[in-house]
């Protein structure tokens, strides 16, 4: 069955399996530390404007600074978004850009007896009735596009969707992500439940540093899905899927922690339902992924695997 987050009819016939992808090369160089060392010291004290957290695209706006051309956006400044230029030394030569590498971080919570987000192990075996949240957090500020395939069938974009932050897809670094969402107001909504039906399912992460061509987010998302209902959940034409597929060749690094079974603390809570940054002493995630050279895009896949 596929996975639709529109209506979050979301009986999974699977058990969520981190697998290695194709591309996932384990236990290359300290990957935890290089995900992590951009974690803030000390979490910021500062409330976050709103109550909740935009997904929306940045708006870029002109610096007053008549003396450049730097261009600044919403809420954050150049230094923090743009990418610093090459220094020249006295000689002329340039020297390097130290461009912080992509990152991503899974971690899959399990909801126990009582209703509470338990880490669970992805390799265990899961069963009609189960239900599973997977939280995301990133290294650096970027979009995140989220596909789905059932047994190698064409595949869907089920994030970002219409019905879920006014169509956006964008991620602040660090700030943890749900889905679905604790916050969602009914009960039904808030898992990914396991149903009776088996199946071989897919979900493809793709974690990009600016919007991928050809896809619709945002104000034209929901345009589209308004005008053209049969348009959606979008699918994704055979050019951007062939780029997703090439994305796929490059290696990633991984680290996998073996820790589950602990309840998901008040401070992993907060951070994602208020949008707030986690710093270095917070829960980590149980696995992370970095891309092993300097991209644009990190792409990974979850194997959904369902027995009864």
């Amino acid at each position: 069955m596929r996975l639709t987050f529109a209506f979050f009819v979301l009986l999974c016939s699977s058990a969520l399996l981190v697998s290695a992808a194709p591309n996932v090369l384990q236990d290359q160089d300290d990957v935890r530390g290089a995900f992590l060392t951009s974690r803030p010291k000390e979490k910021s004290t500062k409330a976050p404007a709103s109550p909740t957290v935009s997904r929306r695209k940045p708006k870029v706006v002109a610096s007053e600074n008549k003396n450049t051309n730097v261009k600044t956006q919403d809420n954050k400044t150049a230094e923090n978004r743009t990418p610093k230029a090459p220094t020249t030394d006295s000689k002329g030569t340039k020297s390097p850009v130290n461009t912080q590498r992509m990152g991503l971080g899974l971690t899959l919570f399990m909801r126990d007896a009582n209703g509470s987000a338990v880490r669970t192990d992805p390799t265990r075996v899961f069963h009609k009735g189960d239900r599973v949240r997977v939280l995301l957090e990133t290294n650096t500020d970027g979009y995140l596009y989220i596909f789905n395939t059932t047994n190698d069938g064409d595949p869907v974009m089920i994030y970002p969707d219409a019905a879920l932050d006014e169509g956006g897809n964008y991620l602040q670094a660090h700030v943890p992500f749900e889905i679905p969402s604790s916050l969602s107001t009914e009960e039904r909504l808030r898992w990914l439940a396991f149903d009776e039906n088996s199946g071989d399912e897919k979900l493809f992460f793709v974690f990009t540093k600016d919007p991928l061509n050809g896809l619709p987010i945002d104000d034209d998302l929901i345009a589209l899905c308004r005008d053209t209902k049969s348009a959606c959940p979008v699918k994704p034409t055979p050019e951007v899927w062939a780029q997703v597929q090439k994305e796929m060749q490059h290696p990633l690094q991984a680290d996998r922690s073996k820790q589950s079974g602990q309840t998901e603390t008040p401070v992993e809570k907060e951070a994602t339902t208020r949008g707030l940054g986690l710093a270095k002493d917070d829960p980590q995630p149980s696995m992370i992924l970095m891309a092993s050279s300097k991209t644009s895009k990190l792409v990974t896949t979850m194997a959904l695997v369902h027995k009864d």
